[in-house]
């Protein structure tokens, strides 16, 4: 089958070729890839930036397709079944977090990136009927990270204020999404005015440009602050954070683009009596009321563009390059 595969000694880093498959082991199923999105992992496997890498190894951690195999031990009705898959691996029993054998699709283990894939059964879940498969495609990992950031970690309530940094990207959008359909007052941030522009249609409270010097004093007196804030940059904007944030309010962040911060406002952060946490994909109880919840409330991802495998590389320079607003989708 056709993949696409980390390869350092192609300028691009990535190199579309065949690949051998394998026959299945029990409690396994063949999905056949309809269409699978592009993370940052992806683009910080490319760059050399994530641990583990080996060359060789199938990219992508999400992807949506339909079951063509099953093995041994897995019930016959999964056969031909439309499925979108879980890329989280061994999470193991507690819900607070990980187990120290976690894995995510896509490196070490293959990916999502190629005509087909084998994975256990238990990762599989029925595609939501109103998405396409592109829309699919492009909802488990950064829908996954979202939920929990919003639910378990930040316990967001109907009324609060929540602000979600970096609109225009995957965990972003779907953080914007999710809070308005579980009643937040949703404001977001973005450096491109195109994006906020498009965070206005869909209907937040509150926009802000955070390259503007004053979008900390505007978001203060348009909102009173936020009781929630996700973020995925971290770096010194943190304390731009904490400067926002609620007394009692909490910051969650899933990834740290900009690195870690130079310094850090300890004082404002015990006499406001904030709670900043971590949090990273989720459990399978997250994953499964995610998509109940997408199913309840017909969330539809944003979908940037759609390139095919072949054009594999102007899609991860485009990640690269954070031109997209919503998902990267490749299609075989």
């Amino acid at each position: 089958m056709k993949a696409l595969t980390l390869n350092s000694s192609q300028s691009s880093k990535l190199l579309l070729t065949e690949v051998q498959t394998r026959n299945l082991l029990p409690g396994e199923a063949r999905v056949l890839i309809k269409a699978a999105a592009l993370n940052h992992r992806d683009e910080w496997c490319r760059q050399g930036l994530y641990p583990n890498l080996r060359d060789g190894v199938i990219l992508g951690s999400d992807g949506a397709g339909i079951v063509s195999e099953i093995g041994e031990g897995v019930d016959y009705e999964l056969l031909q079944k439309e499925v979108i898959i879980n890329p989280a691996l061994n999470w193991g029993d507690n819900q607070k977090v990980q187990s120290a054998s976690f894995e995510i699709l896509g490196m070490p283990r293959n990916g999502t990136l190629a005509e087909s894939i084998i994975v256990p059964v238990d990762r599989l879940y029925s595609k939501p009927a109103h998405l396409t498969w592109e829309e699919a495609a492009a909802l488990p990992l950064a829908g996954l990270t979202a939920f929990r950031a919003l639910t378990y970690q930040g316990e967001i309530q109907p009324g609060e204020n929540l602000l979600v940094t970096g609109f225009g990207g995957g965990v972003a959008q779907f953080a914007v999404q999710f809070g308005m359909a579980l009643g937040a007052n949703v404001s977001t941030s973005s450096s491109s005015p195109e994006k906020l522009e498009k965070a206005k249609a869909l209907g937040v409270s509150n926009t802000f440009n955070y390259l503007d010097h004053n979008w900390i004093t505007k978001a203060n007196e348009d909102t009173d602050g936020f009781d929630l804030i996700i973020d995925g940059a971290v770096g010194d904007t943190l304390n731009h954070l904490i400067q926002v944030a609620k007394p009692g309010g909490k910051i969650v962040f899933y990834g740290a683009t900009l690195g870690n911060p130079t310094k850090l406002e300890a004082r404002k952060i015990f006499w406001n009596q904030l709670k900043i946490m971590g949090t990273t994909m989720g459990s399978d109880l997250d994953f499964m009321n995610m998509v109940s919840f997408v199913n309840e409330k017909k969330i539809q991802p944003i979908i940037d563009q759609v390139f095919k495998f072949d054009q594999a590389e102007e899609a991860f320079d485009r990640m690269r390059d954070g031109k997209q607003m919503g998902k990267i989708v490749l299609i075989p």
